[in-house]
């Protein structure tokens, strides 16, 4: 007899830790998006050479070492692993307010990529460790509320900062503006949050080979299922893309295009992001979990679909309102339906994915999803301001274009892999089955 999930309240205080370094990641690789301006000037860069470090530098990382940490996870301790990556990338965000070049900060913001490299595959594989299969959508819905609860921090406590500080001269790292006073700051806290990590436990590994498995033996599982992972993979980065492309230009388009005083801008979005964000990824997770109940072995990637589907009107006008007060509007359900997919996005990879290889395949997965949908999201819009348009004025059109492309081939993906998925999870259901009739 297999050994079941405990599911009970340490779990959830696993979670609970789990949700906060995830927090933490996001505010501070997500602070940077109301400061685009004053690091614009004063690093003098173009809106491209911005959306490469808010982006791509993320990507590059994953490139290097994001694959080979998650197979490490896969074999030693998460936990340590998460409390390792947690110091590096808060330790890195200070950094990146001492950067005068636009190549020593592109590095700085490298090095905080490893808070998802580090921390996602090993916490996806724990949490599915901790929780049965019928509730493992809402205990992965609400570790990746994470994610809009941190960015709307992000604004927020940058609002705050960037209003309340002011330059100081520091012996040796000389002058400080309040934009690189305000990354120092949301740093600090992520030391403590390590710290936090070694108040549990952890879990131990269900239904795996000790030691891991062999790294041939992941290769042909993923090579039969290709097809299904390689659709899960571009749909999601496809929608990835879409969030990444809002959520890094649209306090600057609030500013550009509409006139917004840069502290109104980030309370407003802060709360849209925290509140609105936050509940449709959990939301996402227990319409997943309400499909499996009923017997939809497919549940996961028809509630990613649904949400898919509701969110292109809202991402393809968004920026496109006469005023500011409707772009602000529309941003509440932009922010809701486009969180509403991750989650399934999570639950469905590891449902699917044998438990001894969901590390590695998460982290294949966030690879992808990061390379083209945070590395290209942001990317892909000032591509279109600078060199289609040329014209700084025109950020709203670039985002309603880039928007409009990406989540139209989101849906068209997951509509490919709907079935695919599901008959792949009958099968899978149907194996776990047989030990428990016989």
């Amino acid at each position: 007899m297999s050994a079941k999930p405990p599911g009970g309240w340490r779990s959830w205080y696993v979670v609970g830790v789990l949700s906060v370094a995830y927090i933490c990641s996001f505010i501070d690789r997500s602070v940077l998006g109301l400061m685009v301006g004053p690091i614009k000037e004063d690093l003098g860069i173009s809106d491209t050479q911005f959306s490469l470090l808010h982006g791509f530098a993320f990507a590059i990382f994953y490139t290097l070492l994001g694959i080979p940490i998650a197979w490490l996870a896969d074999r030693a301790s998460r936990r340590n692993i998460i409390a390792a990556g947690i110091a590096v990338w808060s330790l890195m965000t200070a950094l990146c307010g001492l950067a005068r070049t636009f190549g020593a900060m592109f590095l700085a913001r490298v090095g905080v990529g490893v808070g998802e490299a580090a921390l996602s595959p090993a916490a996806y594989s724990m949490i599915a460790d901790l929780f049965p299969r019928e509730k493992l959508g809402r205990a992965l819905g609400v570790y990746s509320s994470g994610v809009f609860i941190g960015i709307g921090l992000s604004f927020i406590i940058s609002a705050l900062l960037i209003g309340a500080l002011e330059t100081m001269t520091l012996p040796v790292v000389g002058e400080l503006t309040p934009w690189r006073l305000t990354l120092i700051l949301v740093g600090a806290p992520g030391l403590a949050i390590a710290a936090l990590c070694f108040t549990f436990r952890e879990p131990r590994r269900l239904g795996t080979k000790a030691g891991g498995v062999p790294l041939r033996e992941a290769s042909r599982f993923f090579g039969r299922n290709a097809k299904l992972y390689l659709l899960h993979f571009a749909a999601f980065s496809m929608l990835t893309l879409l969030f990444n492309a809002q959520l890094t230009w649209l306090a600057e388009y609030l500013i550009r295009i509409h006139g917004m005083e840069r502290g109104a801008v980030g309370p407003y979005l802060g709360l849209i992001v925290t509140f609105f964000g936050g509940g449709g990824i959990i939301c996402g997770g227990l319409h997943s979990d309400y499909l499996k109940r009923r017997g939809d072995n497919g549940g996961a990637i028809r509630a990613a679909l649904l949400g898919a589907v509701l969110l292109l009107p809202f991402a393809a006008t968004i920026t496109l309102m006469p005023g500011a007060g409707l772009s602000l509007a529309l941003a509440a359900p932009l922010l809701f339906f486009s969180s509403w997919v991750f989650s399934p996005a999570t639950t469905a990879l590891q449902l699917f994915s044998p438990p001894s290889m969901r590390a590695q395949f998460s982290a294949i997965y966030l690879f992808v999803v990061n390379l083209t949908g945070i590395g290209f999201g942001g990317t892909a819009v000032a591509l279109i301001t600078d060199y289609v348009f040329r014209d700084d004025n025109m950020l709203h059109y670039s985002m309603a274009i880039a928007s409009t492309l990406s989540g139209t081939l989101g849906i068209v993906l997951l509509w490919l892999l709907l079935s695919i998925y599901r008959r792949a999870m009958n099968e899978t259901e149907r194996k776990l089955a047989a030990p428990a009739r016989s």
